[in-house]
């Protein structure tokens, strides 16, 4: 199979834990955070064009194909390779909108991994992480593609090796944006900064959670369903929350005893991004 017939994955991530720990001058706010990608997640194919258009076969509801962070990635990587190739982009959408599992931002970095190859732009993986942070700031650690404590605005990576574990990912019925989150005057944004060698399984908790619930009092409901099992978090700015377990067979039992108005799934926690196997 030729890379252009082959599927090209973008999994969904979890933030073990993070925490706001300041804020810059343009207003970024700079974070500490473990993230850990899961084997599931959303699917892309690219086809080669010869009219030199990019085209978003799979358009997502309420977002113009020239809004979509796919199609921008994919002008963004042929300006800077000084290129004018085409090519037609289908994905195939599992992960929620809004939901703090990185979906967008996963999507655009695959893009940009994969017509890197594909166009062979032959950019060095540093310079696609530039590319990446202009799209978001979550982009980076997807082509990184190392589970990793991030620092700054989620950018600077110190490689981690973790525990094998099985995820239940609760899907609340809202679409959490994360402008909304990181705006609220009553997010903490103060958190002592810790250094990456300090960070240990299970510790550490997510400081943009308390305004989630707040405005989302799903979101609220979905932890508290989870609580009552175990430790749980929710993931990125939300709406998306999880709880860890050692054996397939709890995560699924969980699931199972998911109440009938709620949605979940069940994955693996893996360290390498599929592209990079």
């Amino acid at each position: 199979m030729s890379d252009w017939d082959r599927p090209w994955p973008a999994p969904a991530k979890l933030n073990l834990f993070l925490h706001v720990v300041g804020r810059r001058a343009d207003g970024y706010h700079l974070l500490q955070t473990v993230f850990r990608f899961l084997d599931y997640g959303d699917e892309l194919r690219f086809a080669p064009r010869t009219d030199g258009a990019i085209v978003l076969a799979t358009p997502l509801p309420g977002v113009p194909a020239e809004s979509d962070l796919t199609v921008r990635a994919a002008h963004l990587l042929r300006e800077r390779a000084g290129i004018s190739a085409g090519t037609t982009i289908s994905l195939l959408k599992r992960l929620p909108m809004g939901g703090g599992l990185g979906g967008g931002s996963s999507d655009a970095a695959t893009t940009l991994v994969a017509l890197n190859r594909l166009w062979n732009c032959g950019l060095p993986e540093a310079e696609l992480q530039r590319l990446g942070l202009v799209l978001g700031a979550d982009v980076p650690v997807f082509i990184h593609g190392r589970a990793c404590f991030a620092e700054g605005v989620g950018e600077r990576f110190t490689d981690l090796s973790l525990p094998p574990a099985w995820y239940l990912v609760t899907v609340p019925d809202v679409a959490v944006p994360t402008a909304e989150i990181f705006g609220a005057p009553d997010l903490r944004r103060a958190t002592p900064a810790i250094a990456p060698a300090e960070w240990r399984p299970g510790t550490g908790g997510n400081d943009l959670e308390p305004v989630a619930r707040r405005l989302y009092p799903e979101v609220g409901r979905h932890l508290d369903w989870l609580r009552a099992r175990g430790p749980a978090r929710m993931s990125g700015s939300g709406a998306c929350c999880f709880a860890e377990f050692a054996a397939e067979a709890e995560a699924r039992a969980a699931l199972a005893a998911l109440p009938a108005e709620m949605r979940g799934f069940v994955a693996r926690g893996i360290d390498l991004h599929p592209i990079l196997n």
